[in-house]
């Protein structure tokens, strides 16, 4: 009879609490922070950076890795098909290129360009409606300037 073999997680890499993903508002990450934020070590980060084409941080004149949000996003969804999906790394790669690929898609962008619409006349509409204020502002402020 054959071994089934099961693949084991070492605790040594994930720590046991990783810190809540709520609110991403730095532009770059160093790699102790991403480690924090994620619950994976750094040496796991540097060696996923070997084998998964898509993390690839911006680094420093002194070699110190930056990470960007997407940068820790993506590593958030590789731990997640490591870890808790059980993909291998070349299974994980399948599908990361797949759901990068879906992303891409035509459905997909002009979904994206909708939502920028949208999100561009809400700001369009705040900016109107701020102009205008300042605008009935300074007709008072002339007014009176002009009553002297």
């Amino acid at each position: 009879m054959r071994k089934q073999s099961k693949r084991k997680i070492d605790h040594d890499i994930i720590s046991p609490t990783p810190a809540k993903v709520t609110n991403l508002d730095k532009l770059y990450y160093k790699i102790g922070e991403v480690s924090d934020i994620t619950g994976v070590k750094p040496y796991v980060l540097r060696y996923w950076e070997s084998e998964f084409k898509f993390v690839n941080p911006a680094k420093t004149r002194s070699k110190q890795r930056l990470y960007k949000k997407d940068d820790v996003k993506l590593i958030l969804e590789i731990k997640k098909l490591l870890y808790d999906e059980q993909f291998t790394i070349s299974g994980a790669k399948k599908r990361l290129k797949e759901l990068i690929e879906q992303q891409k898609s035509p459905q997909n962008l002009q979904l994206q360009q909708l939502n920028l619409t949208f999100e561009s006349n809400k700001l369009s509409q705040e900016h109107s409606e701020f102009i205008n204020s300042i605008k009935k502002e300074l007709l008072e402020i002339k007014s009176i300037l002009s009553s002297f």
